[in-house]
């Protein structure tokens, strides 16, 4: 790499089916990107470990160790960006996934050409700022009596106590902590946490929500301060 050059983003694959670790391998690398490639979750759990990457793609069912599972491992020391690869069929991994802190998922059969722009819209989001761009809205740190956030370290506390979240969940909790008091619909969570060419439904706001409440919860069992509006979205509660 000559001086100067940018790094380009290393993602990691786990899948158990080969033709599909290679053809993902390529379509990646054809964009520039680094990869590392893992046949099962027990292999890719010690790697990922020993060589941290920037992202990483899951397939859910594979041999010795589904992708659940080593995103429920990888969860208790990290808060990697994952990308989970799925079966048409398999609704509920989706929302027990997102449950666990999945970012987003592609289901099978997949174009490499969506797969590669989701990867980029997870890397944009997980993106640290340039410190030497000015200071926005979007970048600016939040403080609203517990809660303090930085999102130019993607930092976050709740009464001192480091809360540890993922790129979307922090970005949902930026949207609505930037405007206590003001309802935000599903939708417009939405349109915070996630790039245009990606479609969520409604429970999978829902499920990020109830997992920044249980976040919140670990570190202050009396934490309230995200309220539901049935049938109209959520809000941070004001002080």
């Amino acid at each position: 790499m000559t001086t100067g050059q940018k790094r380009m983003p290393v993602i990691a694959l786990v899948d158990d089916d080969r033709n599909i670790l290679t053809s993902v391998s390529m379509a990646l690398e054809a964009e520039g990107y680094q990869t590392q490639s893992y046949t099962d979750g027990v292999a890719a759990l010690q790697g990922l470990q020993d060589t941290p990457p920037d992202m990483a793609i899951f397939d859910i069912k594979m041999p010795r160790m589904d992708g659940m599972e080593l995103l429920r491992r990888l969860r208790q020391r990290t808060d990697l960006p994952v990308i989970f690869l799925t079966s048409k069929d398999d609704e509920i991994d989706e929302l027990f996934g997102l449950k666990m802190g999945a970012d987003d998922f592609i289901r099978k059969p997949f174009s490499q050409r969506l797969l590669v722009e989701r990867v980029k819209a997870v890397l944009r989001r997980a993106a640290p700022k340039d410190a030497s761009a000015p200071v926005t809205e979007a970048n600016k740190v939040i403080e609203r009596g517990k809660l303090v956030m930085d999102p130019d370290r993607h930092a976050c506390t709740w009464n001192g106590e480091p809360v540890t979240l993922t790129v979307t969940e922090f970005l949902i909790l930026q949207s609505l902590a930037a405007r206590p008091g003001i309802v935000k619909s599903r939708d417009a969570l939405m349109d915070a946490a996630y790039d245009d060419q990606v479609y969520v439904d409604d429970r999978t706001i829902d499920s990020h929500i109830k997992r920044l409440r249980k976040k919140f919860k670990q570190a202050d069992d009396s934490f309230e301060a995200i309220e539901t509006l049935y049938g109209v979205g959520y809000r941070f509660k004001e002080a």
